[in-house]
């Protein structure tokens, strides 16, 4: 017969698993099971609760103990459930009431001694209790990042019998209280870069319609230079884009830190990583890098390196927004709104078109190199741009270009009539949504049309050319897409033919 049958809860983000204890008085040898699919990690977690049990003087029963964690179809994985299972085999054999803990939810790795460590995933932990409507006990270290979510009890604790001196009544955890928040990290400014204004003014369409970006040209140009620098003209995240954002980053391996609390992401993998490194994958179902990018920037440098299969990965996610992994006992979805920035040189050599004929490569091995990007991604990328070497005069000239702050305003100002347009910016828009707010003065109509012969431009890239002129128009403060605006637009498709 069970002693008692207590049920605390761990929370995991989406998934909540209750953690049922039982004490059983049986006869045989004593015995500590976990069951419900945990890892090595979740299996561990007996050695690490007996022994912070004992260490605190506890008794620890001397009889059989089966923690269930259900469901039981749901892998359970991470040492948060340390701190939900020592309370569990307190409250199963009678040492601490098990109604104290109806009204808590809690998460924590236990040391050997009784402490608290911290673990992954505090915020999206937090948003899941506040929803419950339950207090979350968790450790200290981890009571900054769980704080972001507005409304959430949060109750930090250093230690296990300050868990249980809380729920015994002895000694109550005060409610944690948020410090200001540090002001974002500052990008570094666009005035260092010299020279490639043309450049330069097509990332700052790009910021305004939140279109995805490819720049060619040879080594040494500024690409990286200018990625790095995207981010710091973007408008600032709302409340809810940011805890989003610190969400997604808080269930990865890294963590979220809460001094980053409203920078937009800005990620940059090296063009060995995996498919599943950039979309997401495992197991158990991690996010990927371009979920570790919504609402920011994921920034691909030399992209015909990465593997074509890597690249294909991004096509679904470029369009939706969203990342389904599909795996045989689970499925996960993680949001991707990211805006793609890449960059490449144009052959292998990089100086193809050098003016002091530098380049040895042949038309064949440009074309094999640039057919490294499949026509159906290359269509998805909105501007397309060349990025020549900056001229002497660019170099030595002693004023700085213009900042980011001047941009970031002229960035905002576009994003804000979009938002009162359409509700969202222009490169979401759907086919419906062009034709009701992408319309075009007369010259302009026949200037798309004339280019949509000349160009032989799929659907696809027609439709992007207008979201791209309409991004342009709101730069200009202009209700109607002129000719100028196609114009412009259709100059940044000029390389589609290279591709």
């Amino acid at each position: 017969m069970p002693l008692a049958v207590v049920a605390s809860r761990a929370l995991a983000g989406i998934d909540a698993p209750e953690v049922t204890v039982e004490v059983h008085l049986g006869p045989g040898l004593p015995a500590f099971h976990i069951v419900g699919l945990p890892d090595a990690e979740v299996r561990e977690a007996k050695d690490r609760v007996r022994a912070a049990l004992n260490h605190t003087h506890f008794d620890f029963p001397a009889r059989r103990i089966t923690v269930n964690l259900a469901p039981a179809d749901l892998p359970k994985d991470s040492s948060r459930f340390d701190l939900p299972i020592a309370l569990g085999v307190l409250a199963a054999s009678g040492q601490l009431a098990p109604e104290t803990l109806a009204a808590h939810e809690f998460a924590g790795e236990l040391s050997l001694t009784g402490e608290l460590r911290p673990v992954r995933g505090a915020l999206a932990m937090a948003l899941q209790a506040r929803s419950a409507g339950r207090a979350f006990i968790l450790p200290a270290d981890n009571a900054p990042q769980a704080a972001l979510a507005e409304g959430a009890c949060v109750l930090p604790v250093r230690t296990l019998l300050e868990v249980v001196a809380h729920l015994t009544g002895e000694a109550p955890i005060a409610r944690y209280t948020a410090d200001a928040l540090a002001p974002p990290p500052a990008y570094p400014d666009f005035d260092d870069v010299k020279g490639q204004h043309q450049v330069k003014r097509a990332l700052e369409v790009a910021a305004a319609g939140s279109h995805s970006v490819l720049m060619v040209g040879p080594p040494g140009t500024g690409k990286s230079m200018l990625a790095a620098r995207f981010p710091g003209i973007l408008p600032p995240l709302s409340e809810a884009e940011a805890l989003e954002v610190a969400a997604i980053q808080s269930v990865s391996s890294a963590g979220f830190d809460a001094a980053r609390w409203g920078a937009r992401p800005f990620r940059a993998p090296h063009h060995s990583a995996s498919s599943a490194a950039l979309v997401g994958g495992g197991n158990l179902p991690r996010p990927g890098e371009i979920s570790l990018a919504h609402h920011g920037v994921l920034f691909l440098d030399e992209l015909p390196e990465f593997d074509r299969d890597v690249l294909e990965a991004l096509r679904e996610p470029m369009e939706s927004g969203r990342v389904s992994i599909a795996r045989a006992a689970r499925q996960a979805q993680f949001p991707a709104r990211f805006q793609l920035v890449a960059a490449m040189n144009p052959c292998p050599c990089g100086h193809c078109g050098s003016p002091a004929g530098r380049c040895r490569c042949t038309p064949e091995r440009i074309a094999r190199y640039r057919g490294r990007i499949s026509g159906p991604l290359a269509d998805r990328i909105d501007i397309k741009l060349e990025v020549p070497a900056p001229r002497d005069a660019e170099l030595v000239a002693p004023q700085p270009g213009e900042p980011t702050s001047a941009i970031r305003e002229r960035v905002l100002l576009a994003r804000t009539m979009q938002i009162e347009r359409q509700g969202k910016t222009n490169a979401l828009l759907e086919t419906r949504e062009i034709d009701r707010y992408c319309g075009t003065d007369r010259d302009g109509d026949k200037l798309l049309r004339h280019a949509l012969a000349r160009l032989l431009l799929s659907a696809r890239a027609y439709h992007r050319v207008l979201r791209v002129a309409r991004s342009i128009s709101d730069l200009a403060s202009c209700r109607t897409i002129a000719a100028e605006h196609i114009a412009e637009a259709i100059q940044y498709r000029r390389l589609d033919a290279s591709f």
